[in-house]
């Protein structure tokens, strides 16, 4: 029998690409254009991703030999899911490997926020000395309103109860006492947006999620609310969420993720009290390790048939 042949198309650690090059031929195609991937996709057994690639149905229909699609993370909303069920391709990924490492960054942005950090260095570089002026707040005592509360969310809250923040959360899949064992308490989505001083998004983007903070539901928060969004973007609505941040009913939002990326909504990106990075919430050497050698070993598990930790479909 001839070897497995597995691509990898947005790249790997390498503690991933030993694990599979011991029993499969792995070709790397970095940065990989969607027409040449469609052109290479024949020859392949496995796909493994990361969010550049996008799976689309044409691909999947033309992937005459592929049995299984990795990708290296958590979402899975860059590939069509119903078109590799109808064709009976596996796809896995990397679900819990990054839970820290985004978790952490949402801490980081949530008091980054509270204390305008970014604006407090900013000006320092520029000479200023706006001491008076940055007026922060503080995280004791106050609601932080959790939408997802999975394994990223519940962690999320876990951290934030240490500095005594109010854990309010919702989720579709979690019961009451899974939320209560973790440190919050069981809201449901109206109430959490009626109450949070702090909404942070952890959420799947599905056709559900897609918009699920718009103009209406911003109406309804606290005046100066704060969000934060290191799931996906397209959940917040933009063009609504810049509207709140002129207006002031937003009193600041980070965002790690954007509805196209790079973004191309510059005057949200550049507005004062908006803290932007570059969908990096995963981006740790210990994330991507941890990443890389779940995917390889979930991959090479489905390929051989072997029981699978996280399969999607």
């Amino acid at each position: 029998m001839e070897p497995w042949r597995v691509i990898v198309t947005d790249g790997l650690q390498d503690t991933g690409l030993n694990i599979l090059e011991r029993e499969s031929q792995v070709v790397e195609r970095k940065g990989i254009s969607a027409d040449d991937l469609m052109k290479e996709i024949t020859d392949y057994d496995a796909l493994i991703i990361r969010s550049r690639t996008k799976v689309t149905r044409q691909m999947i229909e033309a992937a005459s030999k592929l049995k299984v699609i990795g990708r290296a993370g958590v979402g899975v909303d860059n590939i069509d899911l119903k078109a590799a069920k109808e064709k009976g391709i596996t796809v896995v990924n990397a679900a819990s490997a990054t839970t820290i490492a985004v978790a952490e960054l949402t801490i980081g942005l949530i008091f980054a926020l509270a204390r305008e950090i970014p604006r407090a260095d900013a000006s320092m570089k520029r000479g200023e000395w706006l001491k008076k002026e940055l007026m922060g707040v503080e995280l004791y005592g106050k609601n932080l309103g959790i939408i997802g509360f999975g394994r990223i969310g519940s962690t999320v809250g876990q951290m934030a109860a240490a500095v005594d923040m109010r854990i309010i959360a919702c989720c579709d899949f979690n019961i009451p006492e899974t939320i209560r064992i973790t440190g919050g308490e069981l809201m449901m989505m109206e109430d959490i947006i009626d109450k949070a001083d702090f909404i942070a998004i952890h959420t799947p983007l599905t056709e559900k999620t897609r918009g699920l903070i718009n103009k209406e539901t911003i109406t309804r928060m606290k005046d100066g609310v704060y969000l934060i969004c290191t799931a996906r973007g397209g959940i917040i609505d933009e063009t609504a969420l810049l509207e709140a941040l002129n207006s002031g009913k937003v009193a600041g939002a980070a965002l790690d993720v954007f509805e196209s990326e790079p973004p191309i909504n510059q005057e949200l990106v550049n507005h004062p009290h908006l803290i932007a990075t570059p969908h990096i919430a995963g981006q740790t050497n210990e994330a991507q390790k941890r990443a890389s050698m779940d995917i390889a070993r979930e991959v090479m598990a489905a390929l051989k048939g072997e029981k699978l930790h996280w399969k999607i479909v």
